[in-house]
């Protein structure tokens, strides 16, 4: 099967690693030439625009950085969809909203082309691995269709509903994960300015009924060590906490939690840390505190 590939940055060139480590026929196309140089020479075909990938791939997979690149990647002038053929799947392995996934699938619809919502959770070392949770969304027979490609980026895959619900889940998880890292920072030195070792605040907390993925994933390897290497960037947390809020407000809920969380990350971006791991919010707490 011939695969078309667009987008490599550092989620995207390590999925399409694995997608040519698994024998696939692979065309790639990435706005960088760099990094399509480095693929050429991995022996995948380069493409001049997402048009010319699409004209000669059965599955278009697409890893961009928001709603509107992704919408004029596949709807815009030289766009997929300008030279896809009726059968062909395109699957979205960004986090965009909702909304923007179901305008693009029924674009798609009119031209006999599927569509999966399909973004990923597991980080730039899951994306390497090729362990990464996927939550898709689309018809279950697409789902079935795809499921081998899905195997050769992720472990555990999930159908969540149809287009649109792969992007749901996604932002209502990184919604708690957003929030749930602000909180582990707060106590964290909040107990730390009390006197007490973090060390044996972790040790405890990660025992007990306030531990959550933030704490056990963050702690020991990020904040402990003083390594700010993303993981996973404050930049990408706050893109998918507006993804939430946008969402929220499209469904006229209050997200009192979700605009309280992004306003933190805001000050993690207006500190430098954008580029930074999630975990450096603690140096926002760390000078407040004087710690």
């Amino acid at each position: 099967m011939k695969i078309g590939f667009i987008g490599l940055g550092v989620m995207g060139r390590n999925m399409a690693n694995n997608i040519l480590k698994s024998g696939h026929e692979l065309k790639v196309y990435n706005r960088s030439t760099k990094i399509v140089k480095e693929f050429e020479k991995k022996g995948a075909l380069i493409g001049k625009n997402p048009a010319e990938v699409a004209e000669e791939c059965n599955i278009i997979m697409t890893s961009l950085p928001n709603s509107e690149i992704v919408k004029n990647v596949i709807l815009g002038e030289n766009g997929v969809l300008q030279g896809a053929k009726a059968g062909t799947v395109i699957i979205d392995l960004s986090s965009i909203t909702p909304k923007a996934i179901k305008e693009i699938a029924e674009e798609s619809e009119k031209k006999g082309v599927e569509v999966v919502d399909a973004p990923v959770s597991g980080g730039s070392v899951g994306a390497e691995k090729g362990t990464l949770t996927i939550m898709a969304g689309c018809k279950k027979e697409v789902f079935d269709k795809v499921m081998s490609i899905l195997k050769c980026i992720g472990e555990k895959i999930y159908h969540v509903g149809n287009v649109g619900a792969g992007d749901t889940v996604k932002l209502v998880n990184n919604l708690l994960l957003g929030a749930n890292m602000v909180a582990v920072c707060e106590a964290l030195t909040l107990g730390t300015k009390a006197g007490l070792d973090p060390e044996i605040l972790y040790e405890v907390m990660s025992k007990s009924s306030g531990n959550s993925y933030a704490l056990t994933s963050k702690y020991k390897k990020f904040i402990h060590e003083r390594n700010f290497d993303p993981g996973f960037m404050v930049d990408l947390q706050y893109k998918d906490l507006q993804l939430a809020v946008d969402t929220a407000r499209d469904l006229q809920l209050p997200l009192f939690m979700g605009n309280l969380t992004q306003q933190m990350y805001e000050m993690a971006r207006s500190e430098g840390l954008g580029k930074e791991d999630i975990s450096s919010i603690i140096k926002i707490y760390e000078k407040w505190l004087n710690i």
